[in-house]
């Protein structure tokens, strides 16, 4: 049953982003990248926010964690690479396909049984390898094949149906949703599809942050401390070799951190104090700069995070300037003057 002191869902409306990058050349401000940002205390409180952490949104593949405590508390058995890849965004790598394989057999599901779409790999050069191999996009070397691996593994041990798994109605995913809900202490404002098929919820920025500080927090012997535990020691299972995100993990004690499309990124310190950012047009090159920026926000040692500060820009072969995340929001823009029709 669902708790009756969850907070409302957040709103459905444009988010009232705020610049959160500059992109400078010579000197000068060539882009902005818009945005929004909520840095959180160990206590839970707002130490800083930039643009809208109230508005809903979709967490992507930033959600996996959530949905992974909700498998595990649900029964499903898995721990450690092979927890760490059922919330992975995978770069299909051999130990990713292996390992979902693995998962597969221990449902005695084939991969004929996965509802996500085939594709193929994620990351460029294996995905290059791939091609020039004569291979053809799969459905496991997609890169939530982990995750859909483990739902089946689950429905398999609960009897559940398997051909519907990825219904919103089937009881996987009404136990997704309500892990969802009482993670990020909100109600649900929307429910679509994910780009591999899934159900995806919405939440707002604020939640999705609250909900990483719970998980990075959680006490032993708890689903969400089995998840922490597997991702924090498994980064490159939920993500790849040489993946940013496994990579700030390796960089920073204890952190834990998850990435989705379309500009998302989630990170929390085993004390609570935790970060969430989306880059509204879905830059992924400014993802991991404003990060960090929010890392040291929340007071991770910036020595930690010299190598996140995101590409350098260049001309003629030399570097000229780069990704310079804001620190501060900006005052809001004046509003629009009104429309006047004369005749």
């Amino acid at each position: 049953m669902r708790s009756s002191l969850l907070a409302d869902a957040p709103a459905i409306r444009e988010p009232q982003h705020a610049p959160v990058a500059h992109v400078t050349r010579g000197g000068v401000v060539e882009g902005v990248h818009y945005g929004s940002v909520v840095v959180l205390d160990g206590d839970g409180g707002v130490r800083s926010s930039i643009g809208d952490i109230e508005a809903a949104c979709y967490p992507r593949s930033a959600l996996k964690p959530l949905q992974a405590a909700a498998m595990v508390r649900a029964g499903l058995p898995l721990d450690g690479a092979l927890l760490s890849l059922a919330m992975g965004s995978h770069s299909g790598e051999e130990h990713h396909l292996a390992g979902t394989r693995m998962i597969l057999e221990l449902a005695g599901v084939s991969e004929g049984d996965l509802r996500n779409i085939p594709d193929l790999p994620y990351a460029p050069a294996v995905r290059d390898a791939w091609v020039r191999g004569g291979r053809e996009p799969s459905r496991l070397a997609q890169n939530c094949s982990g995750k859909h691996a483990a739902m089946l593994y689950l429905c398999k041990l609960s009897g559940w149906p398997l051909e519907t798994y990825l219904d919103p109605a089937h009881p996987l995913q009404r136990a997704i949703a309500e892990v969802v809900e009482e993670l990020t202490g909100q109600r649900i404002a929307n429910v679509t599809v994910d780009g591999c098929g899934s159900p995806l919820f919405s939440v707002s920025l604020h939640g999705l942050a609250r909900a990483a500080a719970s998980i990075a927090t959680a006490a032993p012997d708890t689903a969400e401390r089995r998840v922490a535990d597997a991702l924090r020691a498994h980064p490159e299972m939920a993500s790849g070799t040489g993946r940013d995100t496994a990579e700030l993990m390796r960089a920073v004690p204890g952190l834990l951190a998850k990435d989705g499309f379309e500009g998302v990124q989630v990170a929390a310190l085993p004390d609570g104090r935790a970060v969430a950012v989306k880059i509204a047009d879905g830059a992924d090159r400014a993802r991991i700069p404003v990060t960090a920026a929010a890392l040291a926000r929340a007071g991770v040692e910036p020595r930690l995070l010299a190598g996140f500060q995101g590409a350098q820009m260049t001309g003629g072969g030399r570097p000229v300037g780069g990704i310079r995340p804001v620190a501060a929001p900006g005052p809001p823009p004046p509003p629009p003057d009104p429309i006047r029709f004369t005749t």
